[in-house]
């Protein structure tokens, strides 16, 4: 399974982006798809995640309210919707893929596949 998100950029402060993440080579309505971010110098974070149909989504408190996962299973993709940007959101944003059964618990090791991840700038 291969994993490709783009859709990151600069944004200002305040301001919204959206980032995909496209899976390929594998049967996407089978995993749970994760959204985790790294920040320079600091370790890679959950931010969220969404089962296969789409019905459940979790959300780490530090982005609870202004982001929102979605997916779209017939074009083997999941959306990250981030709103209300802070300067503290700026961090490399990676996909990944699950097939453990649900619910996840956002840890890393829950994952078996991974996307190369996409640039998230937010400017003050």
């Amino acid at each position: 399974v291969q994993l490709q998100a783009s859709g990151g950029g600069v944004v200002q402060a305040g301001g919204s982006l959206r980032v995909s993440c496209v899976a390929s080579g594998g049967t996407f309505s089978s995993f749970a798809m994760g959204w985790f971010r790294q920040a320079p110098g600091k370790e890679r974070e959950f931010v969220g995640v969404i089962n296969w149909s789409g019905r459940s989504i979790y959300y780490s408190d530090s982005v609870k309210g202004r982001f929102t996962i979605s997916r779209d299973n017939a074009k083997n993709t999941v959306y990250l919707r981030m709103n209300s940007l802070k300067p503290e959101d700026t961090a490399i944003y990676y996909c990944a893929a699950s097939l453990q059964i649900w619910p996840l618990r956002g840890q890393r090791e829950e994952y078996n596949y991974w996307g190369q991840g996409t640039q998230v700038t937010v400017s003050s």
